[in-house]
């Protein structure tokens, strides 16, 4: 529930930057559209996830485009919900006249991009204001504009610049002011608006009318139906449901691919710098992702996303990079827009990400894991698949002792980082059991060699007997939330005495106001100036490892912590700042959201007696 105060008439003409929590999602699995509480769709990007953005008040103001549909003057109450296990939003209005609610979606399966915001009148009367601006290319790009009227009288606006166009259509014919177009209109009880805008390639013809009654149903079940194939969490089953269809939701239905999160720049650190551009897939969190979708019975999602890694990584097993672009680009040059001046001025926007040109040896573990996955629960292998990964391993094999730039992409010094090396490992021993329990062929007394070798390098230097932890990098001294993970993949059991020594660190040293940091940035080990939130992974795996070690009640207590940080619709970003009781980073997050199905499988697990799973 969100109200507004009764006696601020003008609302809309005092908008400030909405804080991140207050944004709900829509998408068609192509791109998505980020909706604020005061019904402005703040940040879309199209015609895909990495496009320029059409609407980018997320990143500056109301100038920078957008797209504002709310009841106008006084509002006393709304809220707002997802139909189901969808992603059809839809949002009550209570004003003094009346009450009305707002539909918004963005339609499945008609291959165009499209949103949909359907007005009903629920009772009384209530007066919209409609204002629509336009602002392609990151606002860089003013369209040609021009309105047009069909024969049965309905009115469209088209945008025009460039190679994008756009045509909005439904409702009050929208007038100009200033670099906007707005229009009012009024529902009454009963009384169905629908407004509809479609993305098309400037050089093609305007595209038709969508068929709104049709669009949502197939839309509703096309969700429906995908979500009813997920086997539930006990316990967690709301939460879980959510967290998948938001995975779902940022997988790119024609290619496969799986962004990290649908938005860039979204700082780390309110005011700072700390702001990256999330559009793009990471092999590691591709692979996390698949392998919860697995756990939870979506094998079809395995095989696209296969397919898209082998299409990426295809080539000398040597340029494998640690992320790509949606369709396997490999150039994701990083630069910096001039046009949107950040969230509440947080800058620089950034466009593209240098971390592409990383080495970072832990994704080779991820990637080796996920796939292993896949084989477990029968997809067999293709005459490419285990030739791939037997071309990853030749990488592991010559790469292994090389230092890296760690999980987390530090700008600062490479480092032999303990979770790297932890995640070579596991990349040697998935492996191994493919030659073991599945019959492939592969040099495996070398690997066993190998992951031997691995392993007393890291008991070596990466653990501090004296204190009894896992360090974060080979020499130092302090510890990383990364390293909750070496339980996870088989490293090592998660009640080891080992295990339970670096969880006592972790906590010592990077636990705040009850949630984990990444690791301490005022060693400088990142490169980077200024601090950031806790990530809200870190503390999913805590959540995690308690429940694998016998703390069920720290795992509960801790759990129901950090859902209480999710928004009103279930929505989480990367980072929490706890102070200000607020989201941080970019959203919605799958990192955030895969962990936290993975924490409430462990809790499930442990209260029915289950033995955990590891992935070793």
């Amino acid at each position: 529930m969100w109200e507004i105060p009764s006696d601020n008439a003008n609302w809309l003409d005092e908008r400030m930057p909405s804080p991140i929590e207050d944004y709900a999602l829509i998408g068609d699995c192509r791109t998505a559209a980020l909706i604020a509480r005061d019904g402005s769709i703040d940040w879309l990007c199209l015609p895909r996830f990495d496009s320029a953005s059409t609407f980018g008040a997320l990143l500056g103001d109301d100038t920078h485009g957008r797209w504002l549909l709310a009841p106008a003057g006084v509002v006393v109450e709304t809220s707002r919900h997802y139909l189901d296990d969808t992603f059809v939003l839809v949002t009550r209005w209570v004003t003094a006249t009346g009450e009305a609610e707002v539909t918004e979606f963005m339609p499945r399966g008609d291959h165009h991009t499209d949103v949909v915001r359907r007005v009903r009148g629920v009772r009384g009367s209530v007066e919209f204001t409609h204002e629509l601006s336009v602002r392609f290319d990151y606002a860089a790009a003013l369209p040609w504009m021009r309105q047009t009227t069909s024969g049965h009288g309905r009115h469209a606006l088209v945008a025009i610049a460039g190679p994008d166009a756009l045509c909005v259509r439904g409702g009050p014919r929208l007038h100009a002011d200033g670099d906007s177009h707005r229009a009012s209109f009024t529902v009454t009880e009963g009384e169905v608006v629908d407004l509809e805008l479609r993305w098309f390639a400037s050089h093609r013809e305007t595209p038709g009318p969508v068929d709104v009654d049709t669009a949502l149903y197939a839309t509703v079940a096309w969700w429906r139906e995908w979500a009813a194939r997920c086997s539930p969490t006990p316990g967690y089953r709301d939460e879980v449901h959510r967290s998948l269809v938001v995975l779902r939701a940022l997988s790119h239905s024609d290619t496969g691919g799986i962004v990290a999160a649908v938005t860039t720049s979204l700082p780390e650190q309110f005011g700072g710098s700390r702001n990256w551009d999330y559009r793009y897939v990471w092999l590691r969190d591709a692979a996390l992702t698949l392998h919860v979708l697995l756990d939870h019975g979506f094998t079809d999602e395995a095989q696209s996303w296969r397919g898209w890694l082998l299409r990426a990584i295809a080539g000398d097993p040597e340029d494998v990079q640690i992320m790509y672009g949606i369709a396997g680009e490999r150039r994701l040059t990083e630069r910096e827009i001039d046009s949107l001046p950040g969230y509440d001025g947080a800058s620089p926007v950034r466009v593209g990400n240098d971390a592409f040109e990383q080495y970072q040896a832990d994704v080779f573990g991820e990637v080796m894991i996920a796939l292993r996955e896949a084989r477990r629960v029968g997809i067999e292998e293709t005459r490419f698949s285990w030739p791939l990964q037997r071309a990853l391993m030749t990488v592991v094999e010559a790469n292994w002792q090389r230092p890296d730039n760690g999980i987390w992409e530090v700008r600062g010094p490479l480092r032999h980082f303990t979770h790297s090396r932890v995640m070579l490992w596991a990349a040697v021993d998935c492996a191994i059991e493919a030659v073991d329990v599945h019959g492939l062929d592969g040099p495996v007394d070398r690997w066993r060699r190998l992951r031997s070798a691995i392993r007393d390098e890291i008991e070596a230097h990466g653990f501090d007997a004296e204190r009894g932890t896992y360090t974060q990098y080979y020499g130092s001294t302090g510890v990383d939330a990364s390293l909750l993970q070496l339980a996870q993949v088989g490293y090592l059991e998660a009640t080891d005495p080992r295990m339970l020594g670096t969880v006592a660190a972790i906590e010592s040293e990077l636990m705040t106001e009850g949630v984990l940091a990444r690791y301490s940035t005022d060693g400088g080990v990142d490169g980077l100036e200024g601090g950031e939130h806790p990530f809200l992974c870190c503390s999913f795996w805590l959540v995690e490892q308690y429940a694998r070690s016998g703390r069920v009640d720290d795992a509960r207590t801790l759990m129901e912590r950090l859902l209480s940080f999710a928004n009103d619709v279930g929505l989480l970003s990367e980072e929490y700042d706890v102070g200000a009781g607020r989201q941080a980073g970019n959203t919605p997050q799958a990192l955030t959201h895969l962990t936290l199905v993975r924490a409430a499988d462990a809790i499930a697990a442990a209260a029915a007696g289950i033995p955990a799973v590891t992935h070793g």
